[in-house]
């Protein structure tokens, strides 16, 4: 339903102080609807200490309200506004990685709503990498609370364009920065279990963290006892195009190769349209409908970087079924794997 009229505005990342970016900032302060650029994905931004505006949050984006959100600071200054308990481990993480793809989870202070925690007792938060981000952050002059800027459910936007498709008609403004460097959301990690824990794996790897903290551990009940998800991204469906989508992986790329092109054959031989998502070095021995290369298996960041975008040019181009390569659960390749099965459904074939 179109109930808005929503601002398109460009702003260059090189020289993100403009005009867009100084009325994304006012728009926020007063309580409106946002998307702009991270280095991660495209967020949906709202005031973080305005519980009716993070209310919206939830009715554009179709998000279930016991699914906690984000929130985005411009400056670790601003760390103490959102929570009392600042460790030194948590410290050295935020000298490590801050600003980048990395959201700690903090004991709240009582100024941080509920609604922006789904009830819980913490707060996720993070200082985003990304010229226009921080500029609009700091325009709005509030700490700002965003999830990505699609609908529930559907694969995560790196590009203006996606959030438009979703969104339009639904929120404010969206701020065109171009598209996201990493293309995966930010690594999640609570700082209030010892040792830490990851809640979900992102741009920063679980290699890169215990070479800050040593040991940190991998939650797989990542949801509370009252049955809140502790962190965005690990409860509901999420990253999932219209088409079903299945991943094959394993150690030996020849037998991927092989089992998605018996794939193919199949359900080509019952008439559905088939996509592969496919590494660059094996994509043009594929036959199939559509095939998108994503990224090379040497630099698995590529293949972060486009995953999403992947999924949904495949799911523009009307295929029924969209098959895609595994990748090794190293590295960044955790979190490549994680947003696949999820977009999959647990759809896994191991050869």
């Amino acid at each position: 339903m179109i109930d808005k009229e929503t601002t398109y505005v460009k702003v260059n990342p090189d020289s993100p102080s403009s005009e867009g970016v100084r009325e994304a900032g006012r728009i926020l302060r007063e309580g409106g609807l946002v998307a702009f650029p991270t280095e991660t994905v495209y967020g949906l931004g709202a005031s973080a200490l305005n519980p009716r505006a993070v209310a919206e949050i939830f009715k554009a984006k179709g998000r279930p309200d016991d699914n906690p959100l984000i929130v985005h600071i411009s400056d670790k200054n601003q760390v103490p506004d959102l929570t009392d308990e600042i460790t030194v481990q948590t410290g050295r993480l935020m000298e490590a990685f801050w600003p980048g793809p990395l959201t700690i989870v903090l004991h709240k202070k009582p100024v941080v709503p509920d609604v922006v925690t789904a009830g819980l007792h913490t707060v996720a938060v993070r200082i985003p990498d990304h010229p226009v981000a921080l500029e609009i952050i700091k325009a709005a002059g509030v700490p700002v609370a965003a999830p990505s800027a699609n609908s529930s459910g559907k694969p995560s936007p790196t590009t203006a364009e996606h959030v438009l498709r979703d969104l339009e008609g639904k929120i404010d403004m969206i701020v065109d920065g171009g598209a996201c460097r990493v293309g995966l959301e930010s690594t999640v990690i609570d700082m209030t279990s010892e040792p830490p824990v990851i809640l979900r794996p992102g741009g920063i790897s679980r290699e890169d963290i215990e070479g800050v903290l040593g040991h940190v551990e991998t939650d797989i009940n990542q949801v509370s006892s009252t049955g809140t998800p502790r962190s965005p991204g690990v409860k509901y469906k999420h990253y999932a195009p219209k088409a079903k989508v299945i991943v094959v992986t394993g150690d030996d790329y020849a037998k991927i190769f092989a089992r998605i092109a018996e794939l193919v054959s199949e359900y080509r031989s019952a008439a559905k349209r088939v996509g592969i998502l496919a590494s660059a070095e094996m994509a043009r021995g594929y036959c199939a409908d559509e095939v998108f290369p994503v990224g090379s298996r040497t630099r698995l960041e590529t293949v972060a970087q486009n995953l999403f975008y992947g999924l949904r040019f495949l799911d523009g181009a009307d295929v029924d079924v969209i098959i895609a390569e595994g990748y090794p659960e190293t590295g960044i390749g955790s979190a490549i794997m994680n947003r696949l099965i999820k977009a999959a459904g647990g759809r896994v074939i191991y050869v």
